[in-house]
């Protein structure tokens, strides 16, 4: 059981007969009146974000989501086959299943893929990934007014902001949280 006033981000926990996970949490404690934790959480399966307060002594059953690791190995039309790196047994995946993840999976790239209950909802791909830039403008010089950007393309098809100096060709480490451009690697 987890409490209310135990939320903490990353915790998760199920209510109603979903499965979800904080993503932000605030406790307030108002000169009057009762205490209370300000949450914002996701559920796992939809990905929907809902905003909720609750009471500190609210109790949740935690829920325990295993992370495997899995090797993305091809895409094949509509579906992304990954495998056990344990049993080495392939899996074919929706992009779906897969969300936001497809857009920075590259061969042979090693990701967490998330299950609760036996139930594959979701994949996290590496924090950071080192993509290649195969398609962008040629950065002009002189056309900086202050944190110019030009769109490019990546090798996975992906489109990221990326500063003016970066060209095609170019390997760049991109958080894939946010799917921003970090540095040139």
């Amino acid at each position: 059981m987890v409490m209310a006033g135990d939320f903490r981000n990353g915790v998760t926990f199920e209510m109603d007969g979903q499965v979800f996970q904080v993503i932000e949490f605030q406790h307030v404690k108002p000169g009057k009146g009762a205490a209370f934790v300000r949450t914002k959480y996701r559920n796992v399966k939809t990905g929907s974000v809902v905003e909720r307060t609750f009471n500190p002594n609210d109790k949740f059953e935690q829920a325990r989501l295993e992370r495997r690791d899995m090797q993305f190995l091809y895409r094949d039309g509509d579906l992304y086959y990954l495998m056990d790196t344990e049993n080495f047994e392939q899996l074919p995946f929706t992009a779906e299943v897969l969300g936001d993840a497809v857009r920075f999976l590259k061969e042979n790239m090693v990701c967490k893929v998330l299950s609760y209950k036996g139930d594959i909802f979701g994949v996290e791909p590496p924090i950071f990934v080192e993509l290649e830039i195969t398609e962008c403008e040629p950065g002009v010089r002189g056309d900086t007014a202050q944190n110019a950007t030009k769109t490019a393309v990546l090798e996975t098809g992906a489109t990221i902001k990326v500063p003016l100096f970066v060209n095609q060709g170019d390997v760049v480490r991109i958080d894939t949280r946010t799917g921003d451009y970090m540095e040139r690697a």
